[in-house]
């Protein structure tokens, strides 16, 4: 944690590999939680995932992930956490699905980790697979507008139930379990 003090509490510093609503608020509000004692200050970057824009695969979708938050880590200042959140798509044996990695980097250690998968509609899918990138399906589909910066595919498929930013949150927590344990994640003892 950075020394910097703040009402007498440690202030996490948080930097985002995105600019989008969703996912900064996302990490801000799962690593807060690990931290109710301290003020944590988030901040987004652009963050290059260096993968295609929507990417088909989940090699290719962890990879944008890891390749946003070590992007952030290099070009950004000092931070606690440099976080990155990659959403993406593939067809498995159940057929077509979408999710998201979690990167996140603190103390030069990567942990990494990955949402729950959404099922997708086959004409969904096969229009990503064509080309498009999935938020733009959806606003199409759903007649709405920029639904990524929103409640996300997942929030229109679960009628609200979920959204993109808590499934993110949700990750981002289980994603952060190296860091909160570093104890057992560094005892190769039982």
């Amino acid at each position: 944690m950075t020394t910097t003090q703040h009402d007498n509490l440690h202030c996490i510093d948080i930097i985002v590999g995105s600019n989008n609503p969703v996912k900064i608020n996302a990490a801000k509000n799962a690593i807060a939680q690990y931290y109710p004692n301290s003020t944590v200050r988030c901040q987004g970057m652009h963050a290059p995932s260096q993968v295609a824009e929507q990417p088909m695969t989940e090699a290719e979708t962890k990879l944008g992930a890891i390749n946003r938050a070590r992007y952030c880590q290099q070009q950004a200042q000092v931070a606690d956490f440099y976080v990155a959140m990659e959403g993406g798509v593939d067809h498995f044996d159940n057929g077509p699905a979408t999710f998201a990695y979690m990167a996140i980097i603190s103390n030069g250690t990567l942990s990494v980790g990955r949402s729950a998968n959404l099922p997708l509609p086959p004409s969904v899918y096969n229009a990503l697979a064509a080309g498009e990138e999935l938020g733009h399906v959806m606003d199409r589909m759903f007649s709405t507008q920029n639904i990524k910066q929103k409640g996300g595919a997942i929030g229109l498929l679960t009628q609200g139930l979920a959204t993109r930013e808590s499934i993110y949150t949700q990750a981002l927590l289980l994603a952060m379990t190296p860091f909160i344990n570093a104890e057992l994640f560094n005892d190769s003892t039982l």
